[in-house]
């Protein structure tokens, strides 16, 4: 376990104490191009994310959707490598010392950048956690280990497949929270779709004390609000990436709806999950 209270066990006490969920906001570091993706990172916390996820970009994402694949490829495109994420969160960490950032992605920009290098700069620059989405627990020496010993948390995936067996090694490492991705798609879904999804986060805390949230390709604060009973944050991802990428103009530039589309619909979301 991490040596001390981190960021993010410190806003989960505290949501804890308000009676509400995390919001947890998910963007890809230099989506659409460095200087406006800083922004944006600022506007997450400004409009009442909890947590943001920031996605270290990859050339190849396998297990993101199309939405979120698109946003790394244009945050290559625009220039953006690991150096100039951790220096994002260097810059963000000037301003905001409270609101947790967790890294998100693969190991391949990790291990191309150096483990240890890694950790090192990625806790010197303010960061709170990590998922690396294609690192199993089998290898835990490699990545989760050295990051649970620098005080940074590790967190874990599981999904509808876990069974328990598997989510007691999934969980043994993990720290901060645990992340509960359904694989069943939301569009349209009725309310059994949204038990099911209750009735797994319930056996997951039957298992760890551990907060658990439930990323479920949410797009509005109605379907937030109802995933988010029972759990203890909603993950909100590929909505925020389509609303940067549907307002990109002609050449893929930032316009001036990409700030304020990404910041109405953060509100939203915030506002639906502290409602009573």
């Amino acid at each position: 376990m991490t040596k001390h209270v981190t960021r993010i066990d410190a806003r989960f006490e505290a949501l804890k104490k308000e009676n509400r969920p995390a919001l947890i906001t998910f963007v890809t570091a230099g989506d659409p191009d460095p200087e406006t993706s800083a922004q944006i990172l600022s506007d997450l916390a400004k409009s009442g994310a909890d947590i943001i996820e920031l996605g270290m970009p990859f050339s190849d994402p396998m297990a993101d959707g199309p939405a979120i694949q698109a946003s790394s490829q244009r945050a290559l495109k625009a220039g953006q490598n690991m150096i100039k994420t951790l220096q994002m969160v260097r810059d963000f960490r000037a301003h905001d010392n409270t609101t947790p950032i967790v890294l998100m992605g693969y190991y391949n920009p990790i291990y191309v950048y150096g483990n240890e290098r890694f950790i090192k700069d990625a806790k010197a620059a303010g960061v709170d956690g990590l998922i690396v989405v294609d690192v199993p627990p089998e290898a835990d020496d490699e990545l989760c280990l050295p990051a649970l010993t620098a005080g940074l948390n590790f967190i874990r995936l599981a999904t509808p497949t876990t069974d328990k067996a598997r989510l007691a090694t999934v969980l043994k490492n993990t720290s901060g929270f645990v992340y509960y991705v359904s694989i069943t798609g939301i569009t349209g879904a009725a309310a059994p779709v949204v038990n099911d999804v209750h009735s797994q986060v319930k056996a997951i805390k039957a298992e760890t004390p551990l907060p658990v949230v439930v990323g479920f390709g949410v797009r509005s604060g109605e379907q937030a609000r109802a995933i988010s009973k029972g759990a203890d944050g909603v993950v909100v991802g590929s909505a925020i990436v389509s609303i940067i990428e549907k307002s990109l103009g002609a050449k893929g530039e930032a316009t001036e709806g990409t700030r304020k589309g990404v910041a109405e619909l953060v509100k939203e979301l915030s506002l639906a999950l502290s409602a009573d």
